[in-house]
């Protein structure tokens, strides 16, 4: 398989309800997902293909606020090689969370730890971001070459704009486009945001979860094109990522139809710009290593 053909999902998900509850599937709406979800049902769910790219490289990102968790994702993480990289969670409030940084990172699977993050959507601290504590918090990060995954809604925004004004070496990537609300077609206060984020060149973008954004059962690719031709033009496909937010995703349609409407999406795209999006950034962002079998190639 040459290097054209690789596809890094830069945003999944895994849990096991009889290991780790999670409490945020007991809300209505969730009884699609409320059940265990391994990596071997990410592969067979996985199977169409984006531009003639087969998945072959992902990135596990956290569920809960649990080091724990984070612990379980690096050891699977180090036993599957379908996982090139886990964005785990630490307490960024604690003033020792450089030392659960580096107690993660030199546990089993220690080397996968490439960023982090905290769900910021559920805190009612409209400046929960900018808390001397979080900022000491992401400073430790930073030294130790992490990232930080933002998971914000559209209305939290602001609050990321000011933590990359506030730590412009911090590397940043926005997951799910800030949740735009496509569902509601009030893309105006979104788009200035977003616009505003991308202006500052350490933060990258997540093409993800746009779907459950939508409407679950009617969104079509036109839903979804607005919102894509915003991201495009305010970060370049060379700071955006293909993610699918599996197996979230499942509550509008699943992987496979998801991948098809970034296919669609991408049409008009040159190949370098195609690469970019469906590998290049997420590799270079979370410095994922190549594939089994994929040594020597250029892309992963």
């Amino acid at each position: 398989m040459s290097d054209a053909q690789v596809l890094v999902d830069a945003h999944h998900h895994v849990w096991d309800l009889d290991a780790r509850p999670q409490p945020w599937l007991d809300e209505a709406g969730h009884e699609t997902i409320r059940r265990t979800f391994t990596t071997a049902e990410l592969r067979g769910a996985a199977t169409a293909t984006v531009a003639g790219r087969r998945l072959e490289r992902t990135v596990l990102v956290q569920c809960v606020a649990s080091a724990d968790e984070t612990r379980e994702f690096l050891a699977l993480a180090a036993g599957d090689p379908l996982v090139g990289a886990v964005v785990g969670w630490a307490d960024l409030t604690s003033p020792a969370v450089g030392d659960v940084l580096d107690a993660l990172r030199a546990g089993p699977g220690g080397d996968r730890l490439r960023a982090v993050r905290h769900l910021v959507q559920g805190e009612p601290d409209t400046a929960w971001l900018q808390r001397p504590s979080v900022e000491r918090g992401l400073r430790a990060v930073g030294e130790r070459r992490l990232g930080y995954d933002l998971l914000v809604r559209s209305h939290q925004l602001p609050q990321a704009i000011r933590l990359a004004e506030r730590l412009p070496g911090l590397p940043l990537v926005l997951d799910h486009a800030g949740k735009p609300p496509i569902a509601r077609q009030r893309l105006d206060d979104w788009e200035r945001d977003v616009r505003r984020l991308a202006a500052h060149p350490q933060v990258r973008c997540k093409v993800s979860g746009l779907v459950t954004e939508a409407d679950h059962e009617k969104w079509t690719v036109d839903d979804i094109r607005p919102v894509w031709e915003v991201l495009l033009s305010a970060f370049g496909p060379e700071r955006l990522m293909f993610g699918s937010d599996w197996p979230v995703c499942l509550l509008a349609g699943g992987w496979n139809r998801w991948a098809a409407a970034v296919e669609e999406l991408l049409a008009g795209c040159s190949a370098a710009e195609t690469e970019a999006v469906l590998a290049g950034t997420a590799t270079t962002f979370y410095r994922l290593s190549p594939a089994p079998g994929k040594e020597g190639t250029a892309c992963c």
